[in-house]
């Protein structure tokens, strides 16, 4: 295979979430000499923009969603030592966790996934964290951006009681704070946004910043 077909059929696979090809061709590609951030930027990454695009349009859904995310990762698996080992620079660190008394993590999981793929070192907290976690692990991690997600609607109070405590320990200004989960409205989010979402508001803090 030509290095053009390796990266086609990344896109393709991945985008129909046909997990053993894609690990399959991540491995061929290297195995040519082409190198992670090739088959990152120009075949996996932009078939999950391509994915999210497709569910902003009502073509796919969560379960196309979800199976591409995880075709994506094991491909990622492969290449996150690889691109660290290159220094590759990442975008900015965002921290993730659902909120206390809130065990779903499908969503968060998938966002996780796609924020990686778009070059975020992502530190995922996992579930039923309470705000005091959330805080303890900014303070050690000192990331960019904190992401709180919830499934139910009874639990989505703790995304004020979280920012509360973020307020308290005097970090609320420190962090951008993104939420999302199946009860949120734009108001609310999803996760084929989430990235540009937290992309664009890097941006806009880096530009403050440098003003």
């Amino acid at each position: 295979m030509t290095p053009e077909e390796i990266l086609k059929g990344l896109f393709d696979e991945t985008l129909v979430g046909n997990a053993p090809a894609v690990l399959e061709l991540t491995n061929a590609g290297l195995g040519m000499g082409m190198g992670p951030e090739t088959l990152l930027f120009e075949a996996l990454i932009p078939s999950l923009e391509e994915v999210g695009a497709r569910f902003e349009r009502g073509d796919f859904f969560v379960p196309e969603m979800l199976i591409a995310g995880r075709a994506m990762s094991g491909a990622l698996e492969v290449l996150r030592p690889l691109l660290a080992a290159t220094g590759a620079q990442t975008v900015g660190k965002f921290l993730m966790g659902t909120v206390k008394g809130d065990v779903h993590d499908i969503g968060k999981n998938l966002v996780n996934i796609m924020l990686e793929g778009a070059g975020f070192e992502v530190i995922d907290l996992g579930v039923q964290v309470a705000p005091e976690k959330f805080v303890a692990a900014i303070e050690e991690h000192s990331p960019d951006i904190v992401g709180f997600s919830a499934f139910l609607t009874t639990t989505m109070p703790m995304f004020k009681a979280n920012i509360n405590a973020l307020e308290k320990a005097g970090l609320r200004d420190k962090v951008i704070v993104m939420v999302g989960g199946a009860p949120v409205t734009q108001e609310y989010a999803n996760a084929s946004t989430a990235v540009r979402r937290a992309k664009e508001l890097l941006q806009k803090r880096c530009s403050m910043v440098n003003a």
